[in-house]
């Protein structure tokens, strides 16, 4: 108990001296911690109860850090690796993706060259035990299934698997590895001059992983980019930098940080980028945030590229993280960061009312933002220039330079009601599930859309809704058809070719996607004043 009251007292008074720190006055903030302290000794040694002072200390420091902004943020010791896994690019597990259906884990993918793939596990397979404990049932979930599977790298998992055509259960150990995490979902040419590349993260491996695919392309004899940083909501600030300084000339600013108590720090492209002059399109859209925005706001700031689609996030607070001795962490906002023209895009909000903060998008969808751009209003007192003196603004994200409104067309309620239930990912599964050894034969995207089209399968989903207990609406199947048709097929493609496929198919009739090819087409890549539209 006295190692636990100790350990409590150190970091409630690290997390006070962090929220007082911005206060001038020195004496107050001695006052302050020592009050606190004292109402802790008090509250150890003369309370009525057993005090389990690690409860206290779990409850207490997210509060704490409540108050001072919506990111700086605490990290449970039980959860601080996983936190970071993804930004690190690898994890330890079994190398699998899957998905949980009527009770039961689907194996949806075997991760290349993974453990699992190297033991045999195939996709399609159904996990029923684990380490010998039967694993199926109401009582299994994502994050169980995850912890499960999950584990030091060397350590062994026992998994008994229920295989389409084998009548015994199929016993596998397999020796946990490092599980690599991808940034690039994709990178193709998207014609014969134009290639793409979608990027779902700012971590350790994202720049090699970007200089890699671009490598690629360049022999594909591409002319020109597309960046896609839709979805992309960060990482770290360092990854940003170094992939904005493949596209900017030697003294052309990235980016600049300023807090109270961290002097400004700028950085500055070194000159050193393979694509300095190459066609630039971003692509954005409201979940692109913080290191996403930070790219975006260089290239726009310095009239780089052309930035198509819709408002990013709006974070512009740098984050430190701060381990403690348990394992625990705190991510504490250090600082601002500003784009090149000056201005922060750091979206308002109060200290304290994060619930707010966090509805920001559904008040946006409300106001209908997501579908004019007229519904937008811009602080004009934070208006700034680019470089070529076009005007942009801070306060609340990223305005693209072109503006493309959120696809409803063939939403429905039937539509809504479907997807709710989640037969939308259901349905394609279990189709796949079935159909495996036809699909194989299939190996790109286009040869297995034209092979889907013909199986009807919207009839197929309409009666596997009914038998759910969804009334079937044939002028609302008829309004949706489109829509319907192309989650369907993506999914199905998804699960038998992979990410990059899907991506592929996605892009098609992604109208965000067709902008950048025009704008790219019409040799608008570099803005002027005037020119954009």
């Amino acid at each position: 108990m006295k190692v636990q009251r100790n350990r409590f007292h150190i970091i409630l008074a690290v997390l006070v001296c962090m929220s007082f720190a911005a206060c001038t006055e020195h004496e107050k903030h001695v006052h302050s911690t020592n009050k606190l302290s004292t109402i802790l000794q008090v509250i150890g040694s003369q309370y009525v109860d057993t005090v389990d002072m690690d409860e206290i200390v779990e409850k207490t420091i997210p509060k704490v850090l409540a108050e001072l902004d919506p990111h700086s943020v605490y990290i449970p010791a039980k959860d601080a690796e996983e936190s970071n896994q993804e930004l690190r690019g690898s994890f330890s597990g079994i190398g699998i993706q899957f998905m949980i259906q009527s009770d039961t884990i689907y194996v949806s993918d075997v991760i290349h060259g993974g453990p699992a793939e190297k033991v045999g596990l195939m996709a399609g397979d159904r996990i029923v035990t684990i380490d010998d404990s039967l694993y199926v049932g109401k009582k299994i979930s994502n994050d169980g299934a995850m912890k499960r599977l999950k584990g030091p790298k060397g350590s062994e998992v026992t998994l008994g698997i229920k295989r389409h055509g084998e009548e015994e259960l199929l016993s596998y150990t397999i020796v946990r590895g490092n599980i690599p995490v991808k940034s690039v979902d994709a990178s193709y040419l998207i014609d014969d001059r134009w290639c793409y590349i979608k990027i779902n993260k700012f971590g350790e491996t994202t720049y090699p992983e970007m200089l890699i695919a671009l490598a690629k392309l360049h022999q594909e004899n591409c002319q020109g980019l597309v960046i896609d940083l839709r979805q992309n909501t960060g990482g770290y600030m360092g990854a940003a930098i170094q992939m904005v300084n493949e596209f900017l000339p030697k003294g052309e600013m990235i980016v600049y940080t300023e807090g109270e108590n961290a002097p400004r720090y700028e950085e500055y492209a070194t000159g050193g980028g393979s694509c300095q002059n190459m066609p630039l399109v971003v692509l954005t859209d409201e979940t692109s945030a913080s290191a996403s925005e930070i790219f975006a706001g260089a290239i726009q700031d310095n009239d780089r590229g052309t930035i198509i689609g819709r408002r990013t996030f709006g974070k512009g607070l740098v984050q430190q993280p701060i381990e403690l001795e348990d394992g625990s962490a705190i991510r504490l906002t250090i600082a601002r960061y500003y784009t090149p023209s000056g201005r922060c895009i750091q979206k308002p909000y109060s200290n304290g009312h994060n619930e707010e903060y966090e509805l920001d998008l559904l008040n946006r969808y409300e106001h209908g933002e997501f579908f004019t751009q007229d519904s937008i209003k811009q602080d004009e007192s934070l208006a700034y220039q680019t470089k070529n003196g076009r005007t942009v603004y801070g306060g609340g994200g990223i305005m693209p330079d072109i503006f493309v409104p959120q696809d409803t067309a063939g939403y429905t309620s039937y539509y809504a009601e479907i997807a709710k239930r989640g037969l939308f990912t259901q349905f394609p599964f279990q189709y796949t599930d079935a159909n495996r050894a036809k699909l194989s034969q299939y190996t790109t995207m286009d040869s297995m859309l034209a092979y889907l089209k013909t199986q009807n399968l919207l009839e197929q989903l309409v009666q596997h809704a009914t038998s759910k207990g969804v009334k079937r609406r044939n002028n609302h199947i008829a309004k949706s058809r489109n829509v319907m048709e192309d989650i369907i097929y993506g999914n199905i493609i998804y699960n038998m070719l992979g990410m990059q496929e899907y991506v592929k198919y996605l892009n098609l009739t992604d109208p965000v996607v067709l902008k950048a090819v025009e704008v790219l087409d019409a040799g608008l890549s570099r803005p002027q004043v005037d020119k954009l539209k």
